[in-house]
């Protein structure tokens, strides 16, 4: 019964221990709740963010736009044999620069010399023939006055005389055909130009089947021809009908050719001819520009850049590339607000000048735009600038050697 009494009580007094430690573990608990809620500390003061920052400022701004272009000779003219013979020499070098009137290939000259010495044989003849029926005439004249002679004797010496007279004249025009023939052997360069290659070698019987000999091609002006796409040309009439590009006067714009390098050539063309008919084919009008080569640089078929100036966009608004961001409602900028704070500003930009945006919508004149410092930036949080760039794109400025064709917007 002892050892019965005994368990008893060692079974019970786990039990009391249990809810004993259970109550103390809810008052302790409480107690610590009630120290965190009082020593909760408030909520942090927002981050200052340090960035760089532009002042936006409304300028005229020089626009230019870059079409991919193509050189064409203003006149490249085909040289071709005018008579059928066989080809003595080629006087010229292929590939070199002639001048209008060089010798660039002879013909065999001796049939031609045979024609033209039987041909003044010929006139030789009928000049003789007119001379005796001129004194033929002047005799019969006085003897039919005295009617000597009869009135028909006077008409058939009158008829033979504008008879070989008339065969003189042919005479003439036949030996002046064969002379022309003659001077055909000796053939030249209408043009100044540089001169291709002989499609005919030497010894060659030249007919009409094989009469082309080589071209000249002009060099200078040298034209620049590139095409403008439909759409193109609708957004820049618009753009002018609302004011926002002004168009050189009288429409003359400028052309300045970029080499392949990305030099620009040193002389300035202009644009002489704009096809009226658009293109089906590639969707496009196609431009001719003039430029003056004195020296030669531009060949014919070469590809460069051609960058049409003249137009300038009045009041433009430009900020650096790199403080255009773009989320999922389109493009944005950060702007430090009156009280230095950061404002989130949806813009619309409207093409490249140089290392700027042209932006149309959104900014406005002493507008601070984050240059630097905007990826870590948020709505509200204070702001401060470190240090102030200058306006973006100085007037006159030019776009970079690489400048893409939305450079005008």
């Amino acid at each position: 019964m002892p050892h019965t009494g005994c368990l008893a009580t060692a079974r019970k007094t786990p039990l009391h221990s249990i809810r004993r430690t259970r109550s103390v573990g809810i008052a302790l608990l409480s107690v610590l709740v009630g120290t965190g809620c009082a020593k909760a500390k408030p909520p942090a003061a927002p981050q200052t963010a340090e960035v760089t920052v532009v002042t936006v400022a409304a300028r005229d701004v020089p626009v230019s736009v870059e079409y991919v272009a193509q050189t064409q000779s203003s006149r490249q003219v085909s040289i071709q044999a005018r008579v059928s013979g066989f080809l003595d020499k080629r006087v010229y070098t292929e590939g070199s620069l002639v001048k209008e009137g060089d010798v660039l290939f002879l013909m065999d000259k001796k049939p031609f010399q045979v024609q033209v010495d039987a041909a003044n044989a010929a006139l030789a003849r009928q000049q003789a023939s007119l001379e005796t029926a001129k004194l033929n005439l002047e005799r019969t004249r006085p003897l039919t006055a005295e009617n000597a002679l009869s009135q028909k004797d006077l008409e058939d010496a009158s008829g033979h005389y504008q008879s070989t007279a008339a065969a003189v004249e042919q005479a003439k025009a036949e030996l002046a055909g064969y002379q022309l023939n003659l001077s055909y052997c000796t053939i030249t360069s209408p043009v100044t130009g540089v001169a291709g290659a002989a499609l005919q070698q030497d010894g060659t019987y030249i007919s009409g089947q094989n009469s082309q000999l080589t071209t000249v091609a002009v060099l200078s002006p040298m034209w620049v021809n590139f095409s403008i796409s439909e759409n193109e040309m609708q957004r820049l009439r618009d753009r002018i009908a609302k004011g926002q590009i002004v168009p050189p006067k009288g429409g003359q714009y400028g052309v300045e050719v970029l080499m392949a390098n990305g030099t620009v050539f040193p002389h300035r063309g202009r644009i002489t001819f704009a096809d009226p008919s658009f293109n089906p084919a590639t969707g496009t009008f196609l431009v001719r520009a003039s430029v003056d080569n004195p020296d030669g640089i531009l060949r014919p078929n070469q590809h460069l850049r051609a960058r049409i100036v003249g137009a300038v966009r009045p009041k433009a608004i430009l900020v650096p590339q790199r403080s255009v961001q773009q989320g999922a409602k389109g493009s944005f900028v950060w702007v430090v607000s009156a009280d230095g704070k950061a404002e989130l500003r949806p813009v619309v930009a409207a093409g490249w000048h140089g290392d700027d945006w042209f932006i149309d919508e959104g900014l406005a004149p002493g507008d601070r735009v984050v240059v630097d410092g905007g990826l870590t930036l948020r709505a509200g949080i204070p702001v401060t600038v470190k240090n102030v760039e200058p306006g973006a794109a100085p007037p006159g400025s030019s776009p970079p050697k690489t400048a893409a064709a939305r450079t005008a917007g």
